[in-house]
Order: structure tokens, then sequence, then C-alpha cells
């Protein structure tokens, strides 16, 4: 169920809402964890099982992990069934592929098993449950007795699908006690209207014209038409997971839960590192903590602090997928922060540090919407050297005020004003009516409604 969608936004989310406020706040948590499960389960009811087994299966370790100090066996068992079913779902059919293509190029016959679909979601979820456990481990006080309230933790449908990714010991608390003022109430909902507004207004535009241009064969394209292909899908990709990030926040906001934010205007980083630092901040904060600081951060000799560096981002790029196109997204970034950390940083002028981010951010984006590896080269080709010239509807698409206006307001949104014009009280509300009321139209008129970050 999409936050974009009128089942969502004219039956769920009034009806859930209304009978959370009615309800005495001790029902509250409970109630949630039904509305969520619900949530999920209405657009993946075959793998609601996966998520309730995942749920029994930490809350059963995070009670063993609690009763030892230190039970450093127990959470390995426990991380390790987590990512297990990760690979299972997500993985395996991409690591058949592989062996198979590999069992073939020696002779041998290849291997086949029956196509695994992907949960919605399981990458979010997964990693909040592994959350859960490291942080149990790290404080055996947030170990938690209640099975509803990890279950809620996990499931909670604001951040279920497409988080931000929210660790256990940032809310662990609020799972015990919240307020839900008439002012964060009101704030919460200018938040998700914010976010709703961009989907619809911006994600959804640039998105037809990217998808128009990379459904042309790269050779038929002109430089200025894949520029303008890949510049939209930047567009499409920041507001389109911004914007979900966005309602999402607002939507904990109003239930009484804070979210950390996950985007902080990623597209004016001045370094490699600061974009990171910028962009799914949830998930890049969950990694630095998870992963890069226990392999010893920064803390090591050059060459090791390079290898985790790239350890890093070869599991950011594995996460979005199993593909070899985002392997090779996640090792571009890799290269990109080693040559930054050792070789560029401090030595270039701010402005061109500016200009190298962003021309560094959207070709890596060219592997991150291609199909393969093959169409993703040929599409960096057709950006710097002349081929062929699409012509038809596409020519009028890319030409026309509608890209230019698209890509304009993409481009000046994307710059921290907007957030300061967002964040005043007064000229905010009136923004966000005037926002609701195009979004709406938008919605109810359109038919192009996708959502990017499914998938993970």
């Amino acid at each position: 169920m999409l936050f974009s969608s009128s089942v969502f936004l004219f039956l769920f989310l009034p009806v859930t809402l209304s009978v959370y406020f009615f309800l005495p706040f001790r029902f509250r948590n409970f109630y949630l964890l039904l509305a969520s499960l619900f949530f999920y389960a209405w657009g993946e009811p075959s793998f609601l099982l996966v998520m309730i087994g995942s749920i029994v299966w930490n809350y059963l370790w995070g009670l063993v992990i609690g009763r030892v100090e230190r039970n450093g066996a127990a959470l390995f068992v426990g991380i390790t069934g987590d990512l297990l079913l990760l690979f299972c779902f997500k993985y395996l059919n991409f690591s058949v592929s592989v062996v198979s293509q590999l069992m073939q190029f020696l002779g041998g016959p290849p291997w086949e098993i029956r196509h695994v679909f992907l949960p919605i979601g399981i990458s979010f979820f997964t990693f909040q449950s592994i959350s859960y456990l490291v942080d149990v481990y790290r404080d055996r006080n947030l170990c938690r007795n209640n099975f509803f309230d990890v279950a809620l933790y996990i499931s909670l449908f604001p951040q279920l699908i497409a988080g931000p990714i929210v660790r256990y010991n940032t809310i662990c608390g609020e799972l015990d006690c919240r307020r839900s003022g008439l002012g964060e109430v009101a704030d919460g909902l200018q938040r998700f209207i914010y976010g709703f507004a961009v989907k619809m207004l911006l994600a959804n535009p640039a998105g037809s014209i990217a998808d128009a241009v990379f459904g042309i064969s790269p050779e038929q394209l002109s430089p200025h038409q894949a520029w303008a292909g890949i510049i939209a899908y930047s567009l499409q990709i920041y507001f389109d997971f911004s914007g979900y990030s966005s309602m999402a926040v607002g939507l904990g906001q109003i239930l009484g839960f804070h979210f950390p934010e996950n985007f902080n205007f990623p597209y004016i980083a001045d370094s490699i590192s600061d974009f990171w630092r910028r962009w799914h901040i949830s998930l890049s904060a969950w990694f630095r903590d998870y992963v890069y600081i226990p392999l010893g951060g920064s803390r090591v000799s050059e060459q090791r602090t390079a290898l985790n560096l790239l350890t890093v981002f070869i599991l950011t790029g594995i996460w979005h997928g199993a593909a070899w196109t985002f392997l090779i997204w996640g090792l571009w970034y890799g290269f990109l922060l080693t040559v930054e950390k050792f070789i560029f940083r401090d030595r270039l002028p701010s402005w061109l540090m500016r200009i190298w981010t962003l021309a560094a951010v959207v070709n890596g984006w060219v592997f991150f919407r291609s199909d393969s590896l093959q169409y993703a080269f040929e599409y960096l080709r057709a950006m710097y050297f002349c081929h062929g010239t699409a012509s038809g509807m596409l020519v009028m698409e890319l030409t026309g005020y509608r890209w230019i206006l698209v890509i304009a307001a993409g481009i000046l949104l994307s710059l921290p004003w907007a957030g300061k014009v967002r964040k005043d009280r007064f000229f905010g509300r009136i923004l966000s009516i005037f926002l609701l009321v195009l979004a709406i139209s938008a919605l109810v008129k359109g038919t192009y409604n996708p959502f990017l970050y499914f998938r993970f």
C-alpha cells in the first residue's frame, strides 16, 4: 500500500488515526501493531508470515542475549538468522544465476531453482531487527519481555516499507510513553503533506521523463538527451525517496514517534563523504555504527581504512539490490571515497569539490537506474560522445516546457531555502494546504505513480 495511493490517503490513514486517538494509551501499541500487519498484508499477504517469523526469531534471541552479559554467541546466531533470511529471499536467485554461468563456462550443467520472489521492505525490517539485537547486546536493560513491543518496533507501518531505518535505541522509550498533542499532530501533517506533494508533483513527472529516455536504446540518444534523462532520474530518485521519508517522519510524529531525518539536501554536498552524510542518512549511519566502526573505522592504517570503506560500500550497493549494477555502484562510491580521503580532500577549492561531487553522483546514478552493466556503459558513452538522435515524442518530451519546468523546480527545491520555507509555521501551513490540493489533483488525474524503493 503506497502512502501516495487513494486507498491509503482516503481509507486506511483516516480510519487508523481516528481509532488510534480514541483509544487509551495502554491499547495503542497493540492497535498499531494490528494496523501495521494489515498495512503490510494489503500488498503482500503471502509474505506476512515471513515478517512474523522474523519478529518471533528476533524476539526470542533478544531474550537470550538480554539474559547473559556480552553473549556474543547468541548475537552471532541471531544476526546470522536475519542475514540468511535476507539472502534466501533477496540474493538466492542472483547467486544461483552467477554459479550457473560459471558452471556453464567450465563446461558443466547449468543450475536452476524455482524463482524466489522478494518480500516488500525486507531489507528495511531486517536491518531494524539486527539493530534490536545489537542494541540489546550493548545494553541488556533495553531487552523487551513484551513480544508485542518488539513486533511493533519491527513492523511499525510508517517506516516499514522504505525507512528511514529506525534504531531500536532511538524509539524504545517512546514505545512506553509518547505524546501526540495538537501541535505535534499539526506539524506531522504538514510534514506528511510536503512529502506527498514533492512525490506527486516532482518525482512522478521527473520519473516519466527518465523512463521515456531510458526506454530508448542508448545508441539512439544524443548527449543532451542522455544528460536530460539522467538529470531527470537524479531528481526522481531524490524526491521520490526523500518525499516518502518525509511522509514517514510526519506519520511518526502524528503518532508520537520521532524518527531520524533521512535527507539533508544531498545535492549541495561538497564531497562524497558529505553526500553520504546527507543522503539516506539512516542507512549510512547504520553501516557506520554496525559495520565500519567495528571493522576499525579510520583508526587503523590507511590501507585498512581504504579496505573498510570499500567493504562498507560494497555492502551498501548489494543492500540496494542483487545485481551487478548495484555492486558496481557500491564499488564506485568506495573508490571515490578512497580517492577523496587520501588524494583530493583539502586540495581543491570548495566550489570545485561541489561540482566534482555532483558530477560523480549523477554519473553513478546511471548504474543504479540501468537494468544491466552493458546498458549502463552504453548510456555513459551516449552522455559523452555523439550518437544518433531519437525523434518523435521523445524529442518533444525533452524540449517542451514540461521538461524545463520539472527540471527547474526540482533544482530549486533541492536547495536549502526550500527547507526554511517548509519549517515556517505560518507560511508553511498555508503552503501545505495549497500543495495538498495540487497533489491530490495530480493523484486523481494521473496513472503514473511508482515508488522506487519498494524493491529494496
